[in-house]
């Protein structure tokens, strides 16, 4: 339970860091890079076991890895493009109800329990994230030829959730689990420089030292939030399908209250009824287990 509760509370970080980043004019992309960078060091520092580097190409897990830096970056390029052209609350939706996804694996690929609790938790936390996520009182709007953009970062979201539940149950040894994490973070930090060498090439980079100060504190809170997930996925408190909602619903919760409290947020009674059923979903989870 601490793992999955210091999972949330890193992932809940990364909430408040990115709403701050207008208010100091940070540019999101070079911070994004350095954030990676920072996420990459915070995993080589933490593996507790010797290592070196020419090896590291040599563990099964590596290849995959690749392809989740590249699904990472990709993702996060998606969840601008969609910002851009349908709002905040379209990428929080498709973000969130990715969840779907490792759920839907959870049950098949593993078997997992579906006894008639978890699955009203889950329908009530699929439904409250939908209800908190929506901050206009018209709901979402997104115009025929942008919905392509949210479905790739639903999918994008979900196969990235599902690839690191699978590779850490059946690949990756408990003690490589920050080496693990590190190479995922390299690979992205790596598209992404070579992405501002290009925008550089084009005239179009600028660097300030702000933006380096706004990635390290995205990348340290980004780590823990993924290390702590595979643990909290390890512990066995709870099946992944349980794990995966309760995590993204109560850091749906807990960045809802921290909008209040630290940037004076409106709630519509949609928000809160979201919030209750939410906390109602969890329960039900939670109870299914014991």
């Amino acid at each position: 339970m601490t793992a999955l509760l210091f999972s949330i509370l890193a992932s809940t970080v990364i909430f408040v860091v990115f709403k701050l980043y207008p208010k100091f004019n940070i540019n999101t992309l070079q911070a994004i890079v350095i954030n990676y960078v920072v996420a990459c060091c915070c995993g080589l520092y933490f593996q507790q076991t010797d290592f070196r580097v020419v090896e590291i190409p040599q563990n099964i897990w590596f290849p995959y890895t690749l392809i989740l830096g590249v699904l990472f970056i990709t993702v996060f390029l998606l969840m601008a493009i969609t910002t851009q052209r349908s709002g905040l609350s379209v990428v929080s939706v498709a973000t969130k109800m990715s969840v779907v996804i490792p759920i839907i694996f959870g049950l098949i690929y593993y078997k997992e329990h579906l006894g008639i609790l978890k699955f009203l938790g889950i329908l009530l936390a699929l439904i409250a994230v939908y209800l908190a996520s929506i901050k206009k009182q018209e709901g979402l709007k997104i115009k025929p030829k942008n919905l392509i953009f949210p479905v790739l970062v639903f999918l994008g979201s979900g196969i990235i959730d599902t690839t690191i539940k699978f590779l850490e149950g059946e690949f990756v040894a408990k003690d490589d689990t920050p080496l693990f994490s590190a190479t995922i973070f390299f690979a992205a930090a790596i598209i992404g420089i070579v992405t501002l060498i290009f925008k550089a090439f084009r005239g179009k980079f600028q660097f300030e030292f702000k933006n380096v100060v706004g990635g390290i504190f995205l990348g340290i809170p980004n780590y823990f939030s993924i290390y702590f997930l595979v643990q909290a996925l390890r512990s066995n408190i709870f099946e992944s399908s349980g794990v995966f909602t309760i995590n993204n619903v109560a850091i749906v919760l807990t960045s809802t209250f921290l909008g209040i409290l630290l940037f004076r947020e409106k709630l519509l009674p949609k928000n809160w009824l979201g919030i209750v059923l939410a906390v109602i979903g969890i329960v039900l989870i939670a109870s299914e287990k014991y």
